[in-house]
């Protein structure tokens, strides 16, 4: 596959992007590709491994490593770099449902378990080549959802139309089945569309797919709360089998004095307020830029902590930017990770080191440092008489070994103080899993961590004909694991209705 002497005859160069002060300019995607003669040889470094670790997927040492989708990335590499985009296309759409999501905002397991990073040399720029391969075919009109030329007679109804139930409703409708997805928000998408900003992933992709799988059949219905508006029973009457990918949309509090104060949000219900008001402005980014009729009114010249050093966190230091802050500030209560693997984390396991992300760079362009805070936390919220946040008080943190061994222990560093201004508090603190009110509704039983169990590590729930799938299944978790379940869950559905599965 590739070019055997790829990897030592040329570097690995990735998608060009623009500088911090053009794109901050906008809510527009900043990653633009590579011509096809630079891109054609970032698939000749995919070397004869013999073993792709690449498209394993499975979890090493409690991590995901390589493609969770098993996507056949050496051939589709070599097809790359024989220039073959549309075969390129139709291999990856054996096994990928949805390439042009995370060829933008998929971490990439794929390249931290590449074997040329094993061998000490770069990565295959293997996501870069799956989004020149999904952009060309949607150029070259070649991606397509068409309807099944027999129907089964079978109904299915996915509750959520975030990438888990977009899979599990594109296979199962393929199959024949007369699917229905019912989705709580105005839009297709779940946290594709509203967790993640527009910047990462432009929501008209979204738009793009669901068009269509419309044309081919799947119905979806918007502004409908299963479990709220319509109840579990009926849609069991219904249907014949009915999925639960919900997501695991429970935000994680700060428990702490003071958080009644004004000026205080969870970082999902910012990104979406501020997502749903571009689309509804029809991407015009600076009438979004100009506005001061947010829920958290204007942030031109306000300071903006953010609590959470993850990926969500790091978009809300990018929007924020974006918004007009003065400042943003980013709290993490982990200590700051190593450079470089360190000799506990081997490949293929994922590299746990220093990742900088575009909403950090931009803070470093604008405020000449990194807005990370390591090892700290907040301990209060300050607010005036009237109620509104002030400022943060927060405490420095050390990690110590605990008596016996066992996991380090978090201790606050006496004396170590501080109050930090604030006009708006972000908490992106993570998820703890599924909403309570659809589980309860359906009555499936769930874990300690409040995720819908199911049936020995399998999609289907304690209740007959209603099955699990995403985050709501595993948890909080990655675009690409999203994908893969939904896919899985599909199969689990379609052979429960016909007694085999092909999909």
């Amino acid at each position: 596959m590739g070019k055997s002497t790829g990897f030592l005859e040329y570097e690995r160069k990735e998608t060009e992007c623009l500088a911090p002060e053009q794109r901050l300019k906008n809510f527009d995607e900043f990653h633009y590709g590579l011509p096809l003669s630079e891109q054609k040889l970032q698939g000749a470094r995919c070397m004869e491994c013999g073993v792709p670790f690449c498209q394993y997927g499975g979890m090493i040492a409690g991590m995901g490593s390589g493609c969770p989708l098993h996507n056949l990335i050496p051939e589709t590499n070599d097809l790359v770099y024989q220039g073959n985009l549309e075969q390129a296309y139709m291999r990856l759409a054996k096994t990928h449902s949805f390439p042009e999501f995370t060829s933008r905002v998929c971490p990439a397991l794929c390249e931290a378990a590449c074997t040329c990073g094993g061998a000490g040399y770069a990565a295959v720029a293997t996501k870069d080549n799956e989004r020149a391969i999904i952009d060309y075919a949607y150029e070259q009109g070649i991606v397509r959802e068409e309807a099944p030329k027999v129907r089964t007679g079978k109904t299915v109804a996915v509750i959520g139309s975030g990438p888990s139930g977009l899979a599990a409703a594109q296979l199962l409708n393929r199959r024949g089945h007369k699917v229905t997805v019912y989705e709580r928000s105005d839009r297709a998408g779940g946290l594709l569309r509203y967790g993640i900003p527009n910047m990462k992933l432009d929501k008209r992709s979204i738009d793009r797919r669901i068009a269509l799988m419309e044309e081919a059949g799947v119905e979806f219905v918007y502004n409908v709360n299963v479990g709220k508006d319509i109840k579990a029973g009926d849609l069991l009457a219904q249907y014949d089998r009915v999925i639960l990918a919900c997501g695991a949309s429970k935000p994680r509090d700060i428990a702490v004095p003071g958080r009644d104060a004004k000026g205080i949000y969870f970082a999902v219900d910012y990104l979406k307020e501020v997502s749903k008001r571009l689309m509804d402005e029809d991407y015009d980014s600076a009438k979004v830029i100009a506005a001061t009729d947010f829920s958290f009114g204007s942030l031109k010249g306000k300071k903006v902590i953010v609590i959470g050093g993850g990926d969500t966190g790091n978009d809300c230091v990018g929007t924020s930017l974006r918004l007009g802050a003065s400042s943003v500030i980013q709290l993490e209560m982990m200590p700051k990770p190593s450079e470089e693997r360190m000799p506990n984390n081997p490949w293929p396991e994922w590299p746990r080191i220093l990742k900088t992300d575009y909403g950090q760079e931009e803070a470093i362009f604008l405020q000449g440092e990194d807005p990370r805070r390591y090892n700290t936390t907040a301990l209060e919220f300050i607010k005036d008489k009237a109620g509104k946040l002030t400022g943060v008080k927060t405490v420095a943190l050390e990690w110590k070994a605990a008596p016996g061994g066992g996991r380090p222990q978090m201790q606050q560093i006496e004396g170590s103080e501080e109050v930090l201004e604030a006009d708006l508090v972000l908490i992106a603190a993570g998820f703890l899993g599924s909403e309570d009110y659809v589980a309860e509704d359906f009555g499936v039983d769930r874990d300690g961590r409040t995720n819908v169990s199911t049936d020995k590590g399998g999609y289907a729930t304690s209740v007959a004909n209603v099955f699990a799938a995403g985050d709501m299944r595993r948890g909080q978790s990655l675009v690409v694991w999203a994908i893969s379940e939904g896919r899985n869950a599909a199969r689990a559905v379609d052979e429960s209705l016909m007694g085999y599965s092909n999909l």
